[in-house]
Protein backbone atom coordinates (compact mmCIF):
# COMPACT_ATOMS: atom_id res chain seq x y z
CA UNK A 1 0.00 0.00 0.00
CA UNK A 2 2.54 2.15 0.42
CA UNK A 3 3.30 5.50 2.82
CA UNK A 4 -0.13 5.90 4.37
CA UNK A 5 0.07 9.85 4.59
CA UNK A 6 0.66 9.94 0.50
CA UNK A 7 -1.11 9.04 -2.77
CA UNK A 8 -0.60 5.25 -2.10
CA UNK A 9 -3.46 4.66 -0.95
CA UNK A 10 -5.61 6.68 -3.65
CA UNK A 11 -3.73 4.78 -6.39
CA UNK A 12 -4.32 1.29 -4.98
CA UNK A 13 -8.22 1.25 -4.53
CA UNK A 14 -8.96 2.36 -8.34
CA UNK A 15 -6.30 0.02 -9.91
CA UNK A 16 -8.18 -2.78 -8.27
CA UNK A 17 -11.04 -1.77 -9.04
CA UNK A 18 -10.16 -0.74 -13.15
CA UNK A 19 -11.74 -3.48 -15.52
CA UNK A 20 -8.38 -5.10 -16.49
CA UNK A 21 -6.93 -5.81 -13.15
CA UNK A 22 -9.06 -8.89 -12.56
CA UNK A 23 -8.31 -10.07 -15.95
CA UNK A 24 -4.71 -9.62 -15.48
CA UNK A 25 -4.19 -11.05 -12.20
CA UNK A 26 -5.49 -11.66 -8.82
CA UNK A 27 -4.01 -8.87 -6.07
CA UNK A 28 -4.46 -8.71 -2.51
CA UNK A 29 -3.11 -5.45 -0.75
CA UNK A 30 -0.83 -5.86 1.79
CA UNK A 31 -1.61 -2.57 4.30
CA UNK A 32 -4.26 -0.98 6.61
CA UNK A 33 -7.94 -1.55 5.78
CA UNK A 34 -9.19 1.63 7.50
CA UNK A 35 -6.61 3.46 5.46
CA UNK A 36 -8.10 2.51 1.92
CA UNK A 37 -11.75 2.34 3.26
CA UNK A 38 -10.68 6.33 3.73
CA UNK A 39 -8.73 6.59 0.58
CA UNK A 40 -12.05 5.03 -1.46
CA UNK A 41 -13.92 7.82 -0.26
CA UNK A 42 -11.38 10.50 -1.07
CA UNK A 43 -11.35 9.16 -4.52
CA UNK A 44 -15.25 8.69 -4.55
CA UNK A 45 -15.77 5.54 -5.28
CA UNK A 46 -17.86 2.46 -3.46
CA UNK A 47 -16.45 -0.80 -2.74
CA UNK A 48 -16.11 -3.57 -0.66
CA UNK A 49 -12.78 -3.55 1.44
CA UNK A 50 -12.49 -6.81 2.77
CA UNK A 51 -9.48 -8.42 5.66
CA UNK A 52 -8.32 -11.61 5.08
CA UNK A 53 -5.86 -13.22 6.74
CA UNK A 54 -3.75 -14.69 3.38
CA UNK A 55 -4.14 -14.67 -0.13
CA UNK A 56 -5.66 -17.86 -0.11
CA UNK A 57 -9.27 -16.77 1.72
CA UNK A 58 -9.41 -14.07 -1.48
CA UNK A 59 -12.18 -13.61 -3.37
CA UNK A 60 -11.86 -11.89 -6.67
CA UNK A 61 -15.05 -10.32 -7.38
CA UNK A 62 -15.55 -6.93 -9.10
CA UNK A 63 -15.70 -4.09 -6.48
CA UNK A 64 -14.07 -6.37 -3.81
CA UNK A 65 -10.78 -4.90 -2.62
CA UNK A 66 -8.80 -7.61 -0.47
CA UNK A 67 -6.66 -7.08 1.93
CA UNK A 68 -3.81 -8.43 4.62
CA UNK A 69 -4.93 -5.60 7.08
CA UNK A 70 -2.09 -5.29 9.35
CA UNK A 71 -3.98 -2.61 11.31
CA UNK A 72 -0.70 0.09 11.86
CA UNK A 73 -1.70 3.47 10.93
CA UNK A 74 -4.28 5.46 13.52
CA UNK A 75 -7.05 6.52 12.52
CA UNK A 76 -6.61 9.86 12.29
CA UNK A 77 -3.49 9.96 10.05
CA UNK A 78 -3.13 13.33 8.49
CA UNK A 79 -2.66 13.02 4.39
CA UNK A 80 0.10 14.40 3.07
CA UNK A 81 2.37 15.12 5.97
CA UNK A 82 6.07 12.81 6.73
CA UNK A 83 4.98 10.47 9.79
CA UNK A 84 7.08 8.35 11.34
CA UNK A 85 4.39 5.89 11.97
CA UNK A 86 3.41 5.41 8.60
CA UNK A 87 7.08 4.87 7.69
CA UNK A 88 7.46 2.37 9.94
CA UNK A 89 4.18 0.74 8.56
CA UNK A 90 4.84 1.10 4.78
CA UNK A 91 8.47 -1.00 5.90
CA UNK A 92 5.68 -3.68 7.20
CA UNK A 93 3.91 -3.93 4.48
CA UNK A 94 7.05 -4.91 2.64
CA UNK A 95 8.19 -7.16 4.54
CA UNK A 96 5.08 -9.03 4.81
CA UNK A 97 4.40 -9.01 1.15
CA UNK A 98 8.19 -10.23 1.08
CA UNK A 99 7.48 -13.35 3.09
CA UNK A 100 4.55 -13.68 1.36
CA UNK A 101 6.66 -13.96 -1.78
CA UNK A 102 9.69 -15.99 -0.56
CA UNK A 103 7.06 -18.78 0.38
CA UNK A 104 5.59 -18.90 -2.97
CA UNK A 105 2.06 -17.78 -1.68
CA UNK A 106 2.58 -14.95 -4.30
CA UNK A 107 3.88 -14.83 -7.61
CA UNK A 108 4.53 -10.96 -7.59
CA UNK A 109 5.11 -7.70 -5.80
CA UNK A 110 3.71 -4.57 -7.10
CA UNK A 111 4.41 -1.50 -4.94
CA UNK A 112 2.93 1.60 -4.25
CA UNK A 113 5.35 4.76 -3.28
CA UNK A 114 6.85 5.07 0.06
CA UNK A 115 8.61 7.68 1.67
CA UNK A 116 12.62 7.62 1.63
CA UNK A 117 12.36 10.65 4.90
CA UNK A 118 9.57 8.71 6.40
CA UNK A 119 10.94 5.09 6.37
CA UNK A 120 14.37 6.73 7.88
CA UNK A 121 12.46 8.63 10.69
CA UNK A 122 10.76 5.26 11.64
CA UNK A 123 14.75 3.44 11.88
CA UNK A 124 14.52 2.01 8.39
CA UNK A 125 17.59 2.98 6.88
CA UNK A 126 17.03 1.74 3.56
CA UNK A 127 17.61 4.23 0.37
CA UNK A 128 14.15 2.91 -1.14
CA UNK A 129 11.85 -0.19 -1.96
CA UNK A 130 14.76 -1.79 -4.17
CA UNK A 131 17.31 -1.87 -1.18
CA UNK A 132 14.70 -3.10 1.30
CA UNK A 133 13.65 -5.76 -1.05
CA UNK A 134 17.13 -6.98 -1.66
CA UNK A 135 17.91 -7.48 2.05
CA UNK A 136 14.36 -9.08 2.54
CA UNK A 137 14.76 -11.74 0.08
CA UNK A 138 18.90 -12.07 0.83
CA UNK A 139 19.52 -10.74 -2.47
CA UNK A 140 23.33 -8.88 -2.71
CA UNK A 141 23.48 -6.65 -6.18
CA UNK A 142 19.96 -5.55 -7.81
CA UNK A 143 19.03 -3.49 -10.72
CA UNK A 144 16.14 -1.24 -10.98
CA UNK A 145 14.83 -1.12 -14.47
CA UNK A 146 12.06 1.90 -15.84
CA UNK A 147 9.46 1.08 -17.99
CA UNK A 148 7.11 3.66 -20.33
CA UNK A 149 5.42 3.08 -23.59
CA UNK A 150 8.49 4.84 -25.22
CA UNK A 151 11.75 4.03 -23.38
CA UNK A 152 13.29 1.24 -21.02
CA UNK A 153 16.14 1.89 -18.65
CA UNK A 154 18.12 0.14 -16.15
CA UNK A 155 20.51 1.91 -14.09
CA UNK A 156 24.30 0.96 -12.99
CA UNK A 157 24.00 3.00 -9.73
CA UNK A 158 21.20 4.57 -8.01
CA UNK A 159 20.60 6.29 -4.78
CA UNK A 160 24.13 7.63 -4.02
CA UNK A 161 25.83 10.70 -4.68
CA UNK A 162 27.16 11.67 -8.61
CA UNK A 163 30.80 11.26 -7.42
CA UNK A 164 30.31 8.30 -5.48
CA UNK A 165 28.16 6.82 -8.56
CA UNK A 166 31.41 7.36 -10.60
CA UNK A 167 33.66 5.82 -8.44
CA UNK A 168 31.39 2.75 -7.68
CA UNK A 169 30.95 1.83 -11.61
CA UNK A 170 33.76 -0.95 -12.78
CA UNK A 171 33.33 -3.05 -15.77
CA UNK A 172 32.25 -5.92 -13.69
CA UNK A 173 29.06 -3.98 -12.06
CA UNK A 174 28.24 -2.89 -15.64
CA UNK A 175 28.31 -6.29 -17.22
CA UNK A 176 26.35 -7.57 -14.43
CA UNK A 177 23.95 -4.89 -15.07
CA UNK A 178 23.30 -5.35 -18.71
CA UNK A 179 23.01 -9.23 -17.95
CA UNK A 180 19.98 -8.31 -15.61
CA UNK A 181 18.55 -6.02 -17.91
CA UNK A 182 18.87 -8.80 -21.24
CA UNK A 183 17.20 -11.34 -19.36
CA UNK A 184 14.50 -8.80 -18.37
CA UNK A 185 13.86 -7.95 -21.53
CA UNK A 186 13.76 -11.79 -22.66
CA UNK A 187 11.25 -12.56 -20.21
CA UNK A 188 9.54 -9.68 -21.63
CA UNK A 189 9.05 -11.52 -24.79
CA UNK A 190 12.17 -9.25 -26.45
CA UNK A 191 13.93 -12.28 -27.87
CA UNK A 192 17.37 -10.40 -29.13
CA UNK A 193 17.05 -7.05 -27.24
CA UNK A 194 18.89 -3.84 -29.10
CA UNK A 195 20.54 -2.60 -25.70
CA UNK A 196 22.25 1.06 -25.77
CA UNK A 197 24.80 1.42 -22.89
CA UNK A 198 25.52 5.40 -21.69
CA UNK A 199 28.87 6.86 -21.43
CA UNK A 200 29.36 8.51 -17.96
CA UNK A 201 30.88 11.94 -18.94
CA UNK A 202 29.31 14.50 -22.26
CA UNK A 203 29.38 13.14 -25.21
CA UNK A 204 30.60 9.68 -23.57
CA UNK A 205 34.01 11.61 -22.90
CA UNK A 206 34.54 12.96 -27.10
CA UNK A 207 37.81 10.38 -27.18
CA UNK A 208 39.41 11.52 -24.45
CA UNK A 209 38.43 15.31 -24.13
CA UNK A 210 35.79 14.90 -21.34
CA UNK A 211 36.76 13.34 -18.25
CA UNK A 212 39.62 10.95 -17.68
CA UNK A 213 38.94 7.67 -19.42
CA UNK A 214 35.96 6.56 -17.65
CA UNK A 215 34.60 5.03 -20.64
CA UNK A 216 37.54 3.29 -21.48
CA UNK A 217 38.37 2.14 -18.12
CA UNK A 218 35.05 1.51 -16.87
CA UNK A 219 32.84 0.12 -19.24
CA UNK A 220 34.44 -0.50 -22.59
CA UNK A 221 35.81 -3.68 -20.90
CA UNK A 222 32.31 -4.87 -19.99
CA UNK A 223 30.73 -4.51 -23.66
CA UNK A 224 33.65 -6.77 -25.06
CA UNK A 225 32.67 -9.20 -22.39
CA UNK A 226 28.81 -8.78 -23.37
CA UNK A 227 29.23 -8.74 -27.32
CA UNK A 228 31.11 -11.96 -27.05
CA UNK A 229 28.96 -13.89 -25.59
CA UNK A 230 26.49 -12.62 -27.85
CA UNK A 231 24.66 -9.63 -26.06
CA UNK A 232 23.89 -6.82 -28.66
CA UNK A 233 25.22 -4.16 -26.62
CA UNK A 234 26.41 -0.93 -28.56
CA UNK A 235 27.94 1.82 -26.49
CA UNK A 236 29.39 4.02 -24.91
CA UNK A 237 26.61 6.33 -25.94
CA UNK A 238 26.37 10.07 -25.07
CA UNK A 239 23.28 10.36 -22.91
CA UNK A 240 22.11 13.23 -24.59
CA UNK A 241 21.08 11.75 -27.65
CA UNK A 242 20.55 7.79 -26.68
CA UNK A 243 17.10 8.56 -25.04
CA UNK A 244 15.62 9.58 -28.47
CA UNK A 245 17.11 7.40 -30.42
CA UNK A 246 15.37 4.55 -28.05
CA UNK A 247 12.17 6.77 -28.18
CA UNK A 248 12.26 5.92 -31.80
CA UNK A 249 12.77 2.44 -31.92
CA UNK A 250 16.65 2.12 -32.06
CA UNK A 251 16.83 0.52 -29.21
CA UNK A 252 14.84 -1.36 -26.47
CA UNK A 253 16.75 -1.01 -23.60
CA UNK A 254 19.31 1.79 -22.27
CA UNK A 255 21.49 1.20 -19.79
CA UNK A 256 22.06 4.57 -17.26
CA UNK A 257 24.96 4.92 -15.17
CA UNK A 258 23.66 6.53 -12.49
CA UNK A 259 20.23 8.04 -11.56
CA UNK A 260 19.24 11.32 -13.02
CA UNK A 261 20.57 10.24 -16.60
CA UNK A 262 18.17 7.75 -16.96
CA UNK A 263 15.39 8.84 -14.77
CA UNK A 264 15.34 12.51 -16.18
CA UNK A 265 14.47 11.27 -19.30
CA UNK A 266 12.18 8.51 -18.69
CA UNK A 267 9.58 10.81 -16.48
CA UNK A 268 9.57 13.21 -19.48
CA UNK A 269 8.97 10.60 -21.70
CA UNK A 270 6.17 8.98 -19.91
CA UNK A 271 5.95 9.24 -16.33
CA UNK A 272 2.09 9.27 -16.21
CA UNK A 273 2.39 5.14 -17.42
CA UNK A 274 5.66 4.46 -16.07
CA UNK A 275 6.37 1.68 -14.22
CA UNK A 276 9.19 0.74 -11.54
CA UNK A 277 11.04 -2.36 -12.37
CA UNK A 278 13.42 -4.32 -9.76
CA UNK A 279 15.52 -6.58 -11.67
CA UNK A 280 17.21 -9.62 -10.04
CA UNK A 281 15.16 -10.65 -6.84
CA UNK A 282 13.94 -14.19 -6.52
CA UNK A 283 10.41 -12.73 -8.03
CA UNK A 284 9.00 -10.12 -9.74
CA UNK A 285 8.75 -6.44 -8.34
CA UNK A 286 7.03 -3.73 -10.00
CA UNK A 287 5.96 -0.22 -8.92
CA UNK A 288 4.55 3.21 -10.03
CA UNK A 289 6.89 5.50 -11.27
CA UNK A 290 6.03 8.71 -9.39
CA UNK A 291 6.39 9.67 -5.76
CA UNK A 292 4.14 9.37 -2.24
CA UNK A 293 2.97 13.39 -3.43
CA UNK A 294 2.19 14.38 0.10
CA UNK A 295 1.12 17.78 -2.13
CA UNK A 296 -2.14 16.34 -3.25
CA UNK A 297 -2.61 13.27 -1.13
CA UNK A 298 -6.28 13.31 0.18
CA UNK A 299 -7.16 15.05 -2.59
CA UNK A 300 -8.61 12.59 -4.44
CA UNK A 301 -6.70 14.08 -7.47
CA UNK A 302 -3.85 10.72 -7.77
CA UNK A 303 -3.70 9.33 -11.00
CA UNK A 304 -3.95 5.70 -10.69
CA UNK A 305 -2.78 5.00 -14.48
CA UNK A 306 0.86 4.04 -13.49
CA UNK A 307 -0.26 1.58 -10.77
CA UNK A 308 -2.83 -0.10 -13.26
CA UNK A 309 0.69 -0.41 -15.44
CA UNK A 310 2.39 -1.55 -12.94
CA UNK A 311 0.08 -4.24 -11.54
CA UNK A 312 -0.12 -5.70 -15.50
CA UNK A 313 3.51 -5.66 -15.97
CA UNK A 314 3.77 -7.38 -12.88
CA UNK A 315 1.34 -10.34 -13.89
CA UNK A 316 2.60 -10.66 -17.27
CA UNK A 317 6.64 -11.01 -16.24
CA UNK A 318 5.83 -13.63 -13.48
CA UNK A 319 5.95 -16.86 -15.18
CA UNK A 320 4.82 -19.05 -11.55
CA UNK A 321 1.68 -21.21 -12.16
CA UNK A 322 -1.60 -19.12 -10.99
CA UNK A 323 0.38 -15.63 -11.25
CA UNK A 324 -2.32 -14.09 -13.97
Amino acid sequence: MGDGAGIGPEVVVPALLHPDTLRDCRPVVVGDAERLRQAARVVGVDCAIVPVESPEQAEFTPGRVNVIDLDLLPSDLPWGELSAKAGDAAYHYVRVAAELAMRGDVQGICTAPLNKGALHAAGHLYPGHTELLAHLTGVEEVSMMLSTPKVKVIHVTTHIGLIDAVNRIEPGLVERTVRRGHEAMVRAGVPRPRIGVCGINPHAGENGLFGYGEEEAKIVPALEVLRADGIDARGPLPADTAFFLASRGDYDLIVAMYHDQGHGPVKVLGIETGVNLTVGLPVIRTSVDHGTAFDIAGTGRADAGSMVEALRQAAEMSSAPGAR
